[in-house]
């Protein structure tokens, strides 16, 4: 089987991308701390998404692949680093969210934001394979386009993750363990050396 060839995203790509992301990260544990309920998870992590887009649609720093099922969102060095944070795209945020959520948010995105190294690098966002086409190694694909990008910059990549089963996966493509936040979730940090 081909793979796909990976691209980088486009206004035209948001729904696909946004649907890819909240079907993925269903059951991960820091996107079910910001939005526990059942019913109004798919509303509220679609917004969530959406802002992520948003910010990074114009930086070419979005890369896909199988027409957006699996997806990796990167900020550049220099660049605000948003993890989830509503304000993030603009606009008012207390008319996308309820207040406790939006305090949630907003406190996740405080904590990260004052735990990431204060030296550049590429920040990877979101990296995530909607369900349907999980296996396929195309999320380390996408991972790799970010990567790339990183060591032709010289630059090392940071990420973060809420869920424990991916911190072996990533030390498997390269990652080590930086640091971790035990609160509001247990979060790890982990860096990738320029390649």
């Amino acid at each position: 089987m081909t793979t796909p060839e990976i691209t980088i995203a486009t206004p035209a790509d948001r729904d696909a991308v946004v649907g890819t992301l909240v079907a993925a990260f269903v059951r991960d544990p820091i996107l079910r701390h910001l939005f526990p309920d059942d019913e109004t998870y798919p509303r509220h992590a679609a917004t969530f998404f959406g802002d992520l887009f948003d910010k990074r649609v114009h930086r070419s720093s979005i890369w896909t692949i199988g027409g957006g099922a699996s997806v990796a969102l990167w900020d550049p060095p220099a660049e605000p680093h948003a993890v989830g944070h509503p304000s993030s795209a603009g606009g008012d945020a207390a008319d996308r969210y309820p207040a406790d959520v939006l305090a949630r948010v907003q406190s996740y995105d405080d904590a990260v934001h004052a735990a990431l190294p204060t030296y550049p690098f590429w920040y990877l966002g979101v990296l995530g394979t909607h369900p349907d086409s999980a296996g396929r190694g195309w999320g380390r694909a996408v991972m790799r386009a970010g990567l790339a990008r990183a060591a032709a910059d010289g630059l090392p990549a940071i990420l973060e993750t809420s869920n424990p089963g991916n911190v072996e996966l990533y030390r498997r493509a390269g990652w080590e363990v930086i640091g971790s936040l035990p609160e509001p979730v247990p979060t790890w940090f982990m860096r990738q050396p320029p390649r």
